[in-house]
């Protein structure tokens, strides 16, 4: 029995020079698959509750490793799953474990300490209250911008921080 040989043609410049693009594109692909997937991710902002500083429809980059990187610190703004109902939401962190706050006449107090929250319109809220609360070790308190139009630990409680999925590059 003889064995047939079929010779196939060298492959030509251009057929290489094809696979070396496609290779390449597809290389690309992947790593912004991956940049995507693990590093920074464009989230379209889907209610008023952070307003004035980040409207409605407007979009922002997470950078998911920034919790691990850098820690996460009050006036973070974080992005997590909402207790309620599972959506992802974007709140600032006005308290973080082992710090007291408290709400007097829509004026919040960490520490004692009255903070400064240009973004927030006390005039939309006065007359807000909420208890002092001694946020617990692991979690952080996070509220909206817009305190009148906003569901946030006030009404949920604490955020672990094992829970938060990024930091929310500056606009």
């Amino acid at each position: 029995m003889r064995a047939l040989i079929i010779d196939r043609p060298a492959a030509t410049g251009r057929t290489r020079r094809d696979r070396a693009v496609l290779a390449a594109a597809a290389a690309v692909l992947l790593g912004l698959l991956a940049v995507r997937l693990w590093i920074l991710e464009p989230v379209a902002v889907a209610s008023d509750s952070m307003a004035p500083t980040l409207e409605n429809g407007s979009l922002v980059f997470v950078f998911k490793p920034g919790p691990v990187v850098s820690g996460v610190h009050a006036g973070d703004l974080v992005v997590f799953r909402s207790p309620a109902d599972g959506t992802p939401v974007i709140k600032r962190v006005v308290a973080v474990g082992g710090q007291q706050l408290e709400v007097q006449d829509a004026v919040l107090y960490v520490n004692s300490v009255r903070m400064h929250e240009p973004f927030v319109d006390p005039a939309t809220i006065d007359g807000t209250y909420y208890p002092v609360t001694e946020v617990p070790p692991g979690t952080v308190f996070v509220m909206g911008d817009n305190r009148e139009r906003s569901i946030d630990s006030r009404d949920y409680g604490p955020i672990p921080l094992e829970a938060i999925e990024g930091l929310v590059l500056r606009p």
